[in-house]
C-alpha cells in the first residue's frame, strides 16, 4: 500500500467535509466513540481551553511530561504545513500512514451508521483513538472553538481544566460579551475536577462561579516575569531564573498556568516530575510560528488573527527588538478584525507589505487597504522567497497574519521551512 496515496486520500477525505463547516454538538462525537469502545474515557486527560495561549500552554505542558520520561500525548490546532502536526506522542507527528488508516475507518463507522461528523470531529475521533492505542499517560488536549460544544469536551472527566487568556474572537458563535465568551470556555470544567485560571483573566468571576457550582477547586496562577538579557530570553518563577526558549510576554501569564498545573499534578496527583525536566523542557521547548524567531534570517513568524493577540504581540516587539527598522508581511482572512489588527501592529515608520493568499476566505488585498492608513505595498505569495533572501539582515521581517498565509509562505520557501522546524521530508 502506498503510504503517500493514501495519506493523500485521507486528507481529500477531510476537504470534502468542508473546513469551515462547524456544528457545534457533542451527539454525533458520542455515538461514534461508543461504537469504538469509548476511548477518551481510558486517557488521562488535562483539558485546555481560551482565546490565545492555549497552544503555548499544551506545547510547555507536553515538552515537561515527555522530559519526565511519560509517554505523553498532543493535540492542538490548527497545523501549519501538514494535518499530523495536529496528534503528537512526545513531540513526535502521528504517521502519514497511520493518520490514513484512522481517519479512513473512522468515517467508514460514521457512514456506516448515518453520522456525519465536521472535519474537526473526525479529527478529534481519530486522536482520542490514537491515543489510546498507543497506551499513553497523559494528554494534553487543546479544544478547537469555544469549550462547551467543542468536540473535545466529550470527556467527562479530566486531572483538571486550564482556561487561558479570554478575549473577543469568533464572537459570531461564542458570543460578542467577554462574559458570553467565557462562559463557553468555561464549559469544559468537569464536577469535581480542577481548574487553572490566572487571576489577570478578564473571565475570571464567570469562571470562577461555573467552578464554584460544579464543586470543582479553582487552582488561581501568578504570572511569571520574562527577562530579556544579552539577546537570551529567562523565565523567572518563585525566584529562580530559567532559561526560556519562547519569546513573548504573553509566556508571562502562559507560563504561570503551566507552573501551576504542574505544581498540582506533582504534589497531588502523583506525577513526578524533577526540577532538572522542567527547566530542560523550558530551554529546549519551540511553538513554530508563535512568535518564532529566526536569527539567522532576522525573521519572526507569528500567526496574530485577533486583536488581543495583536496588542500582546506590539508590547512584545518593543519589549525585545525596541529599535530595529520593522518590514512587515501581513495576509488576512476577510472573517477576522484585520482593521485593528493592522492599527495596532504598524507604526507609521514601518515598511509594509500586504497580500492575499490561495484561500477562498483570504482578505484580498483591497479589503486590507480599506483599512490601513500608513503607506504600503502589495507583495505576490511567490515573490515572498527572494523578498526574504534579498532583505536586508539588518532589518527584522515579520511574517504575520493568518496561519493559511503563513503554511502557503513556508511550502513556496524552502529554506525557511526548514529552519522553521516544519520541514518533514
Amino acid at each position: 500500500m502506498n503510504t503517500k496515496i493514501c495519506y493523500k486520500e485521507a486528507v481529500k477525505i477531510l476537504t470534502s467535509r468542508e473546513k469551515f463547516h462547524i456544528c457545534l454538538g457533542l451527539d454525533r462525537v458520542s455515538s461514534v466513540l461508543k461504537l469504538l469502545g469509548n476511548p477518551q474515557e481510558k486517557l488521562n486527560i488535562i483539558h485546555i481551553a481560551g482565546t490565545n495561549g492555549k497552544g503555548s500552554v499544551s506545547k510547555i505542558l507536553s515538552e515537561i511530561f515527555t522530559y519526565s520520561g511519560y509517554k505523553t500525548g498532543l493535540y492542538t490546532s490548527p497545523h501549519i504545513i501538514d494535518y499530523t502536526e495536529r496528534i503528537q506522542i512526545n513531540g513526535k507527528p502521528i504517521t502519514q500512514n497511520d493518520f490514513a488508516e484512522l481517519i479512513t475507518d473512522i468515517c467508514e463507522i460514521a457512514k456506516k451508521n448515518d453520522i456525519y461528523l465536521t472535519e474537526f470531529e473526525v479529527l478529534t475521533v481519530s486522536m482520542f483513538k490514537y491515543f489510546e492505542q498507543q497506551q499513553t499517560d497523559i494528554c494534553i488536549i487543546e479544544t478547537g472553538l469555544g469549550g462547551r460544544l467543542d468536540a473535545t469536551n466529550i470527556i467527562r472527566s479530566n486531572l483538571l481544566s486550564v482556561i487561558t487568556s479570554i478575549s473577543l474572537d469568533h464572537t459570531e458563535r461564542l458570543g460578542e460579551t467577554i462574559e458570553a465568551i467565557a462562559s463557553e470556555k468555561a464549559g469544559i470544567i468537569k464536577p469535581g475536577c480542577p481548574v487553572v485560571i490566572s487571576a489577570s483573566n478578564r473571565g475570571y468571576e464567570v469562571i470562577k462561579n461555573k467552578a464554584e457550582f460544579l464543586n470543582s477547586k479553582i487552582l488561581i496562577a501568578d504570572d511569571v516575569t520574562i527577562e530579556y538579557t544579552d539577546n537570551k530570553n529567562y523565565a523567572v518563577i518563585n525566584g529562580d531564573e530559567y532559561p526560556f526558549n519562547l519569546m513573548g510576554l504573553w509566556q508571562r501569564e502562559n507560563l504561570g498556568l503551566v507552573s501551576m498545573v504542574i505544581d498540582y499534578l506533582r504534589d497531588i496527583e502523583n506525577y513526578p516530575i524533577s526540577e532538572y525536566a522542567f527547566s530542560q523542557a523550558l530551554k529546549n521547548v519551540t511553538w513554530n510560528c508563535r512568535f518564532q524567531y529566526i536569527p539567522e534570517q532576522n525573521i519572526i513568524i507569528d500567526g496574530t488573527h485577533n486583536p488581543a493577540g495583536a496588542l500582546l504581540l506590539r508590547e512584545s516587539l518593543d519589549f525585545y527588538f525596541p529599535d530595529s527598522e520593522r518590514i512587515w508581511i501581513y495576509g488576512s482572512m476577510k472573517n477576522k478584525n484585520y482593521s485593528q489588527i493592522m492599527k495596532t501592529l504598524f507604526r507609521k515608520e514601518d515598511s509594509i507589505y500586504l497580500c492575499e493568499f490561495n484561500h477562498s476566505g483570504s482578505a484580498t488585498v483591497q479589503d486590507l487597504e480599506t483599512k490601513i492608513t500608513q503607506k504600503y505595498k502589495k507583495i505576490e505569495i511567490n515573490d515572498i522567497d527572494n523578498f526574504i533572501k534579498n532583505k536586508s539582515k539588518r532589518s527584522l521581517a515579520l511574517i504575520s497574519g493568518s496561519f493559511y498565509m503563513i503554511g502557503e509562505i513556508l511550502n513556496l520557501n524552502s529554506t525557511l521551512k526548514k529552519i522553521a522546524q516544519l520541514d518533514n521530508t
